[in-house]
């Protein structure tokens, strides 16, 4: 007998209950991260009751990580992963998803840019067999809000990465990807990456490898408070871009091409 699932929770009759493991990076957000939390519990309650979130506070000087310590002392579904200094964005997650306990592993930015509504939809991907699924702002079935010359600069990089990398994915730099454990850990020895890059290299590489990848679109709004500097960051994904691909020039793929 088929069971009826509506909403935000995801189910099935003789579905395997996996654990769910959601980390958000976190540097200097202490007016936002409270709201965060708890509006990001209201929706893996509905989706799954077995979840820890983790927060990569990476070196916060606002007091972020007394916050952080504090909502991991009252909630027991929360971590608090801390580093004293700045490791950078990329080396902050990749610390946090090794910590974590779950068999399904996501991340997504603490502004909440993403419309939560797609945390199950990234979930249920994970679930019909995926590897990664990753929201995209650049497919049919967005919706986007932000300034003119961030999404140019958006779609030209994210160009860019497809025709130097041969990729067919579209949103490469988005904070909101799910990944299966098993595939994601073993991917994140090779990541050298360390701050914003660290998202497209993970994309590229597991393309590479063949890895099974989902893209649906989402409802995106860019935050007040972006940390991305377009001049100085954008330099820096740059020479990091150019880097990767010689590196690659020498590295055997496992797979030649991205399984459909």
């Amino acid at each position: 007998m088929a069971v009826m699932c509506f909403g935000l929770i995801s189910c099935r009759v003789g579905r395997w209950l996996a654990v769910i493991s959601l980390v958000i990076p976190i540097y200097n957000e202490a007016h936002q991260i409270e709201n965060a939390i708890e509006q990001i519990s209201i929706v893996l309650e509905q989706i799954n009751k077995d979840y820890e979130i983790i927060l990569a506070e990476d070196g916060s000087t606002d007091g972020s990580s007394e916050i952080a310590d504090k909502l991991a002392t009252v909630n027991s579904r929360i971590t608090h992963s801390h580093s004293t200094i700045r490791l950078g964005r990329g080396k902050a997650l990749r610390v946090a998803f090794t910590e974590a306990k779950g068999d399904i592993l996501l991340f997504m930015d603490v502004d909440l840019s993403t419309n939560l509504r797609h945390v199950s939809e990234l979930i249920e991907k994970i679930h019909e067999g995926y590897d990664f699924a990753v929201g995209s702002k650049m497919i049919l079935g967005s919706k986007v809000d932000r300034p003119l010359v961030r999404e140019v600069v958006s779609k030209t990089y994210n160009w860019f990465v497809r025709r130097l990398f041969d990729v067919k994915l579209t949103d490469m730099q988005i904070g909101f990807k799910a990944f299966k454990r098993s595939r994601l850990i073993p991917l994140l020895k090779e990541v050298e990456a360390n701050h914003w890059f660290w998202d497209t290299e993970v994309m590229i590489r597991a393309a590479r490898k063949g890895y099974k990848i989902a893209e649906i679109p989402v409802e995106w709004r860019q935050g007040p408070d972006s940390k991305f500097n377009l001049v100085r960051d954008i330099t820096s994904v740059g020479i990091s871009l150019l880097r990767l691909r010689f590196i690659l020039l020498f590295e055997k793929p496992r797979y030649m091409s991205l399984k459909e």
